[in-house]
């Protein structure tokens, strides 16, 4: 390797952030085409992780600096949220590891995940939702999680429940989702509020306002919900249950004995 190509190489790993993921791309902008790329495995400097996509040699990198790439080199919207965002920022009462880990992952409807991020093998469990249930403009309750050298965008604990609630009952138990709305104790209501008042299902708005109430957590008394529409007509989410008479949802006749009228 000449001392120009060296050069280059340096330049690129002080702006490469150990534990990530570079597409080529991101690497042709910064003058490193096709062939220097080549140079460079040849020389044990990058190693392939997919079509597209390269580590450094040695490097250490689970799904987390895949999706830093995603994001901060493709420029998608694709996010970690529900469940997998409680459970970064410490609000899930467990958190599996290894192949049974579940990673939830949520992007604009249109936006797909590259082919090398969804061949690879992450050592989890993927699931990427394309939805409508926030408009991307703005993408209310977003925020920076730092993951060491790098960072990436998740949902807000606010966002996260009502994207895990999307899912109940088929991809998320009504009992866990309980579980996780008791603790969190701490929402800020006025970012609860919007995402209320954007968000596009009547089915997550009504369980999100019936288990915040089932928990009795304080800071429901400063939401506005005569600007949030609720719709119309009843929602099935379990079989077999009861229906809630304020929210007009079928909810489990009872779990541990918290949920009777």
């Amino acid at each position: 390797m000449n001392s120009q190509n060296r050069s280059k190489l340096n330049q690129i790993l002080r702006a490469w952030p150990q534990g990530t993921v570079a597409v080529h791309s991101w690497l042709s902008e910064r003058g490193v085409y096709r062939q220097l790329v080549d140079a460079y495995r040849k020389t044990a400097w990058l190693d392939r992780l997919g079509r597209g996509a390269f580590i450094r040699e040695g490097d250490s990198v689970d799904w987390t600096g895949g999706l830093y790439a995603v994001q901060e080199q493709l420029g998608l919207s694709i996010h970690g949220g529900g469940k997998t965002a409680l459970q970064i920022q410490g609000y899930a009462h467990y958190l599996p590891l290894g192949k049974d880990t579940l990673v939830s992952l949520f992007g604009s409807p249109g936006e797909k995940l590259p082919v090398w991020f969804r061949k690879h093998d992450w050592g989890v469990k993927l699931r990427y939702t394309t939805t409508k249930l926030f408009p991307p403009q703005g993408n209310p309750g977003i925020t920076i999680k730092e993951m060491g050298a790098y960072s990436i965008r998740l949902s807000s604990p606010e966002r996260a429940i009502m994207e895990l609630l999307y899912y109940v009952p088929r991809g998320e138990s009504f009992e866990e989702a309980r579980l996780l709305m008791e603790g969190l104790t701490t929402l800020r209501p006025g970012l609860v509020q919007t995402l209320l008042e954007a968000c596009g299902s009547v089915k997550v708005k009504r369980l999100f306002m019936y288990l915040t109430e089932v928990c009795n957590h304080a800071w429901v008394k400063k939401l506005d919900l005569s600007k949030i529409d609720f719709g119309k007509g009843k929602r099935m989410i379990v079989t077999g249950g009861r229906l809630d008479p304020k929210y007009k949802i079928s909810v489990p006749v009872d779990l541990s004995g918290t949920m009777e009228g």
